[in-house]
């Protein structure tokens, strides 16, 4: 017993240390407020309710509070900064923006640039097409070869035997799931000194066609 005497006391130190840190750090540096920016479909109040009560500058837990927020479908990611002077928590949301919108198996299905699917909300206005799993993979696959190579598509306007059809800074790419590297690569420049060119086909491995003629060799 005399043993656990000393533990008693230690456990009830480490408590009290605890609970005092808590209440100076709330009383010094409380949350005054939060700023939300770059939320379109994400609610500012449910930004809110990811905040713990009386939560303060020191003891906010930022990995918890992006866990919470990045929940949402919506959420693509999120950063936070503390402005220690007025006590406001910056919050600054990037979401995922809806670019393909289908039916696939009976259902509506609207998808991110990532793969993701998200609520069908977000995609009043955009053109529906036919979907199935191996459709839906290839036209991920291409969109991502685009976008990680900095294109930035901005929907898919249609789909059929003729491969993918999407829009990219207002003009139509024709797009097959195999699209490389170098055809990515080479897009934007083409685009940027062929303004008026209606279409853009990336369609035969290692090609753009432009009009009918080839348009470069960009390597693979």
């Amino acid at each position: 017993m005399q043993f656990l005497r000393p533990i008693s006391i230690s456990l009830a130190v480490a408590v009290l240390t605890a609970i005092v840190v808590y209440i100076v750090s709330y009383l010094a540096y409380p949350v005054s407020g939060i700023d939300v920016q770059g939320s379109r479909m994400l609610p500012k109040a449910e930004v809110w309710q990811a905040v713990p009560d009386r939560a303060s500058l020191i003891t906010l837990n930022e990995t918890l509070l992006k866990e919470r927020l990045k929940a949402d479908p919506w959420v693509k990611s999120v950063s936070i900064s503390r402005d220690w002077k007025s006590g406001i928590v910056t919050v600054e949301v990037e979401e995922r923006r809806p670019f393909l919108s289908g039916e696939m198996d009976g259902r509506k299905v609207v998808y991110a640039a990532d793969g993701n699917e998200i609520p069908i909300l977000g995609a009043t206005g955009m053109k529906s097409v036919p979907l199935d799993p191996r459709r839906l993979e290839e036209i991920l696959q291409a969109t991502k070869t685009l976008e990680n190579n900095g294109v930035s598509v901005d929907a898919i306007s249609g789909v059929g035997a003729y491969g993918i059809e999407a829009l990219v800074d207002g003009q139509k790419v024709l797009l097959a799931g195999d699209v490389d590297v170098g055809q990515a690569q080479a897009l934007p420049a083409l685009m940027s000194r062929n303004p008026e060119v209606p279409t853009f086909d990336l369609r035969s491995p290692q090609r753009i066609i432009i009009e009918g003629r080839v348009s470069g060799e960009p390597s693979g």
